[in-house]
């Protein structure tokens, strides 16, 4: 009785140190990348349907390059059947259509139509540096390509940002400076850094994540504007017709409020890991950043999940709720909790799986509902596709990895 009772007080296991949880982590990334090995098509990989089935057999740029992370990562992983995919989307990232062979860079799809975009070559920077740390041939030949890219066109040195598009042939730059492409960028310097050795992108990423998560989300209590002009004023009614557009909507995101918070705990741990000073405001403005996103995102038109947008005013704007915001957010929760051992990071990261777990995950048809309404039914407002394995994937590694400065580099 003396030894039960002394057993009752031990403090419960968190869920990411339980052995059934962690389970239930690799079960559900297993069914995701089964769900996902559809969209292989003959020039890369292309967007599935609520069904699971393709939509046209168009490859799409941007697709591609999170299918060659994710499955090498999955590789990394050990997962059977991984590898090949991800050297199918290697190809045709550097011999496909989706690569323009006499302006170089990368188009949105393969109609060469449309402006280049910082956000798609940051996505196909992650993917070579995932696919190096996964020993996949011809990985240093995409990496090659993708940062000569970034560094003579896209890469602002004066002002250690992203430009964020030109027409096709390199002209027509935009006026406009944008949180979003340099967010991933700061994800794929990350992993440049990881996969290379080379400090110069670990620099650049402590830049972005001292720009945007740091002077201005501090600066607006820890939100953050998602569009400037050339000149960095905030443009508050940029895409006022466009509330619900996938990249860049109207308003401000708390999703990547989340998303910024678990940057700089990825940036710290790179600094901490590379023997550099890693200064106190990336853990402060993590908590910070999250804490908005929780306050300004979560349960705030009285139904649970995190919302899409805010308004300037911070009264919600659009209030369906995407998957990738909740995948996002859990993420982080984990990783604060992991960095803090606060228990209300730990509560925080339990209701957003139960959410995910409840009403996020299609039980019926596979893979995950990319976006739901206050009630918890599909709608299509701002994802009608099912073209996305990046952010539900990686929500299920992140948790079964160290803290660290990549996903890749974690399971390595």
């Amino acid at each position: 009785m003396g030894e039960r009772s002394r057993a009752s007080k031990e403090p419960a296991k968190e869920w990411p140190d339980r052995d059934g949880h962690q389970h239930w982590l690799r079960m559900r990334g297993q069914e995701l990348l089964s769900h996902y090995r559809k969209s292989r098509v003959e020039g890369g990989f292309a967007a599935l349907d609520d069904d699971g089935n393709l939509t046209d057999l168009t490859a799409k740029t941007i697709i591609t390059a999170r299918m060659v992370h994710c499955y090498s990562v999955a590789s990394l992983m050990g997962i059977p059947g991984a590898a090949p995919l991800a050297d199918h989307g290697l190809k045709a990232l550097l011999d496909g259509s989706i690569r323009d062979p006499a302006e170089g860079g990368w188009c949105q799809e393969e109609d060469k139509g449309g402006r280049k975009q910082a956000y798609i070559h940051a996505f196909v920077a992650l993917a070579s540096a995932s696919a190096i740390m996964a020993d996949r041939p011809r990985a240093d030949a995409l990496c090659g390509a993708a940062t000569t890219i970034i560094e003579d066109r896209f890469w602002l040195a004066d002002e250690g940002v992203m430009a964020p598009s030109f027409a096709a042939d390199w002209r027509d730059p935009e006026d406009y400076r944008g949180a979003n492409a340099n967010m991933h960028t700061t994800e794929a310097c990350l992993a440049l850094a990881d996969a290379t050795g080379d400090d110069k992108w670990l620099t650049r990423a402590v830049g972005l994540a001292e720009r945007f998560a740091h002077k201005i989300a501090r600066l607006n209590n820890y939100t953050l504007p998602e569009h400037f002009d050339s000149h960095w004023r905030v443009l508050p009614d940029y895409n006022q017709d466009k509330p619900a557009d996938a990249l860049r909507p109207w308003g401000m995101t708390p999703g990547h409020f989340a998303e910024w918070a678990g940057l700089l705990l990825k940036v710290e741990r790179a600094l901490i890991a590379c023997g550099r000073a890693a200064p106190a405001w990336l853990l402060e403005d993590a908590i910070g950043l999250f804490d908005s996103a929780m306050d300004h995102g979560w349960h705030v038109d009285g139904a649970p999940g995190m919302i899409y947008t805010i308004g300037n005013d911070l009264q919600p704007s659009v209030t369906n709720r995407p998957w990738w915001v909740q995948a996002e957010a859990a993420n982080t929760a984990y990783m604060l909790h992991c960095r803090t051992g606060q228990a209300r990071f730990g509560s925080a990261y339990r209701m957003l799986w139960d959410y995910i777990a409840d009403t996020i995950i299609d039980r019926q048809k596979g893979g995950w509902r990319p976006e739901v309404d206050r009630n918890g039914n599909r709608s299509c407002r701002i994802y009608p596709l099912r073209d996305d394995l990046y952010h539900a994937y990686q929500a299920t590694v992140t948790p079964l990895i160290p803290l660290s400065a990549s996903i890749a580099g974690g399971v390595r």
